[in-house]
């Protein structure tokens, strides 16, 4: 699974931002590690901000998967790591959906091992 990280020109790109980004990924979507092709992780400022009027950051996370479907999640917080953590929860959940269908009535519990496509 190829992992690509694009930042926006208010978030500032660094190997460890990399590493985060890439560590969070894998570990949400490691059972599904032969049917996902690429992800593609965008990392961004929200103009306008939050409620509380804190600068919001976003995550916008895209994985294709081996069938030529592609799964997209977004989430919004605070802190860039929280918005990985959210999108990355998101897409794990649309990608188990999406599995799932594909698959047919065959359930992908978590810790289920997923069927090659």
């Amino acid at each position: 699974m190829d992992i690509q990280v694009n930042t926006g020109h208010d978030i500032t790109s660094s190997r460890a931002l990399i590493h985060e980004v890439e560590t969070v990924v894998e570990s949400a979507l490691a059972r599904f590690e032969e049917r996902i092709t690429r992800v593609e992780v965008h990392l961004s400022g929200e103009s306008g901000g939050t409620p509380s009027g804190h600068a919001a950051k976003r995550c916008v996370m895209q994985a294709q998967l081996a069938s030529e479907s592609s799964v997209t999640a977004s989430h919004q917080s605070t802190s860039v790591g929280k918005a990985i953590g959210g999108a990355a929860g998101k897409l794990e959940r649309a990608v188990v959906g999406t599995l799932g269908r594909l698959d047919g009535p065959r359930r992908l519990a978590r810790g289920a091992e997923p069927q090659p496509g």
